[in-house]
């Protein structure tokens, strides 16, 4: 799926820390990341309880909490989904389990280039009207929030708010400058969305400033391959194929939005 709609202008993602040294530390982190929903829920107690409550004038009651997280979450990160069950506890509002992450991404260990190479797509219902806050552990590039947001708004789902334990990336914001964006334009016209599978406007702020320092769409194209082959070898050596839907961005913006398999669209209340 082409992702075509970048985070609304007004939305500043909600973060504790820039680092993500203070959620390593926690006795209860690596069972967390394994899956231990208990220990997410330690960890969350432990680390943002209180930080949440002091910013329960930002979120209104009703919304819809998401975390991104994959069709078969056993063994696969809590903190993300335990985070937004938290966040809705204390802020009057419902979390949502329908939308899952149709593909693993493999981000760990990547680079920029690699994560751009395997964006995260997401599937299942949006409740049409609806507000939606966006909850992770960590982020950097924000790629795979930006995918989520995108498929929300695709299908009639408002975006709000965003909520992160760690935003490591070297900008704050999501929201790109557009400056970078009309240089991205200018500089690689539609050879880049057909590299990318991404129109600019919707790319985040540390996307673009990193895909601005590319001269050339030839230089892209290059970059990119290599980042492909690159992420073939590291999940060979640790015995993972990639499906081929997967393993080219390139061919998912050839096909557009004929392999998206759009889910319905609930009627809000």
């Amino acid at each position: 799926m082409i992702r075509s709609r970048g985070f609304p202008a007004s939305v500043s993602p909600l973060f504790l820390f820039e680092r993500d040294a203070p959620l390593k530390g926690h006795s209860a982190y690596k069972q967390a990341k394994a899956g231990d929903g208990d220990a997410a829920l330690a960890l969350v107690i432990d680390r943002a309880v209180a930080w949440l409550y002091e910013k329960r004038d930002r979120f209104e009651p009703g919304l819809v909490f998401i975390a991104p997280h994959a069709k078969e979450a056993t063994g696969d990160n809590a903190i993300p989904q335990t985070l937004a069950s938290v966040c809705a506890a204390i802020y009057q509002g419902s979390t949502d389990t329908e939308v899952v992450q149709s593909d693993r991404v493999y981000h760990t260990g990547a680079d920029p280039m690699e994560r751009m190479a395997a964006r995260a797509q997401f599937q299942g219902q949006i409740v049409s009207g609806a507000q939606y806050v966006l909850v992770d552990d960590v982020t950097s590039l924000g790629g795979t929030l930006a995918e989520l947001s995108n498929h929300i708004q695709l299908f009639g789902g408002v975006v709000k708010d965003v909520v992160v334990l760690v935003n490591a990336g070297r900008s704050p914001a999501l929201v790109p400058p557009k400056k970078f964006i009309n240089l991205i334009k200018e500089r690689f016209d539609d050879e880049f969305t057909e590299i990318f599978g991404i129109e600019p406007p919707a790319l985040t702020a540390n996307e673009a400033q990193y895909l601005a320092g590319f001269r050339s769409a030839d230089a892209l194209r290059n970059r990119f391959a290599a980042a492909e082959q690159e992420i073939d070898r590291r999940l060979r050596s640790k015995g993972i194929t990639r499906t081929p839907q997967a393993a080219s961005a390139s061919l998912r913006a050839e096909q557009g939005l004929t392999d998206a398999n759009p889910a319905p669209v609930k009627t809000g209340k």
